[in-house]
């Protein structure tokens, strides 16, 4: 069997759009920025948080019950919910193909390896915890096993997850076993001071300086990924995503396993630690988002007309590349030195409810902007790029 093969054709329910995928998409861009938007406004941003400069889960007051609250329902969550949703829309395109008759990967090969220099891009530019470059290499390795048997990525999805989960348990058990360092979670003063009052070159030399421990998370995550991108397939392919019964369905399978499992093993990862933070962003972490999409699919089929909120994420999800990058883009410009300077002017004086606030605001305005914008345009600024750069 070759690489590039003629896919079969889809089942006629695959060949229109299924809008609660934007919808999620939309939710999946917001709820990751939950979780960036900590990294931003923490002493050193990006290295800081590296170096132990984010402070573990704490409900010892009101306001820091407020933020671990804020925290465990983003950490990890929205990040996974996005990685299955690329999956499905790895699926999409696939079964476009199959429709149009064309090979496969043919010319996906050329839109992921366009991804990477996105991600490439984005990294040394804006935030160093990028995910394109990920889904970037990860999409060319499963762009490749929709060409297998469903036998064959089964087996390559389970294989991925026991892996993934067996060097989680042991990192998570070497760092539990650890003698602790007395310095460690101080974060370098010059790095506060880089993110602080340093200038824009500055900050891309020190990323290209600390390039190989920046990028350690999709290394490290790789067997998840290729996990959650062929659970995202199996998703698309059994209906999951659509209006009809089945995916009611399963959308309320995957409410009561993906909650009923992932509440309280979240809550207990929490409670155990920081020591155990790997377990819960990583392992546990995927089960909440299963569960997300359950929930957020029932909120969906309930909305008998869309209101504003509803259409915001559905411009959001439409243009998500953009917002990403645009969410992202705003948070530098607002907690960094090269922008307002907030991470350095209110800090941990008025921490957290400012950092919640600049969530809500940046939320607002994508939600707003992507829906101005697509009332005008087909596509987001960055989407029209990429087709641009890669048309015939």
């Amino acid at each position: 069997m070759t690489d590039t093969l003629r896919a079969p054709s889809p089942p006629p329910a695959a060949a229109h759009r299924l809008a609660l995928l934007d919808v999620l998409r939309g939710a999946a861009i917001l709820g990751t920025l939950m979780t960036n938007v900590w990294v931003f406004t923490a002493p050193g941003a990006e290295w800081g948080v590296l170096q132990g400069g984010l402070d573990a889960l704490s409900f010892g007051s009101f306001p820091e019950a407020a933020e671990g609250l804020f925290r465990l329902v983003a950490d990890g969550k929205f990040l996974a919910l996005l990685t299955i949703l690329f999956g499905v829309g790895l699926a999409v395109q696939y079964e476009s193909a199959a429709r149009r008759g064309q090979p496969w990967p043919g010319r996906y090969r050329w839109r992921a390896l366009f991804l990477f220099a996105e991600g490439t891009v984005h990294f040394v530019l804006v935030f160093a915890w990028d995910v394109l470059m990920g889904y970037a290499v990860t999409a060319l390795l499963v762009a490749w096993l929709l060409t297998r048997s469903e036998r064959a990525r089964r087996r390559v999805m389970w294989w991925a997850a026991g892996l993934h989960l067996t060097v989680t348990i042991l990192l998570t058990a070497a760092l539990a076993t650890a003698d602790n360092d007395p310095g460690s979670g101080t974060v370098s003063p010059r790095v506060v001071d880089l993110y602080a009052h340093g200038s824009w070159a500055d900050q891309i030399a020190f990323r290209l300086e600390n390039a190989i421990a920046l990028r350690l998370e999709p290394v490290f995550s790789f067997f998840l990924l290729v996990f959650l991108f062929l659970l995202g397939v199996r998703l698309f392919r059994a209906g999951a995503f659509g209006a009809d019964g089945t995916g009611r369905r399963l959308r309320a399978r995957m409410l009561g396993w993906g909650l009923g499992l992932g509440v309280p093993l979240n809550a207990a990862v929490a409670l155990a630690g920081a020591d155990y933070l790997l377990l819960g962003r990583y392992c546990a972490a995927p089960l909440m988002a299963v569960g997300y999409i359950g929930l957020i699919g029932a909120v969906v089929d309930r909305v008998r007309r869309p209101g504003p909120l509803t259409a915001g994420l559905t411009s959001v999800g439409r243009m998500a590349l953009s917002g990403y990058v645009l969410q992202n883009v705003l948070c530098v410009l607002a907690a960094y030195g090269i922008g307002l300077g907030l991470a350095a002017g209110l800090g941990a004086a008025w921490r957290p409810w400012w950092v919640m606030g600049l969530w809500a605001a940046v939320s607002a305005l994508l939600l707003v902007v992507s829906t101005l914008w697509l009332r005008r345009f087909a596509h987001g600024p960055l989407e029209a790029v990429q087709r641009w750069a890669l048309r015939r």
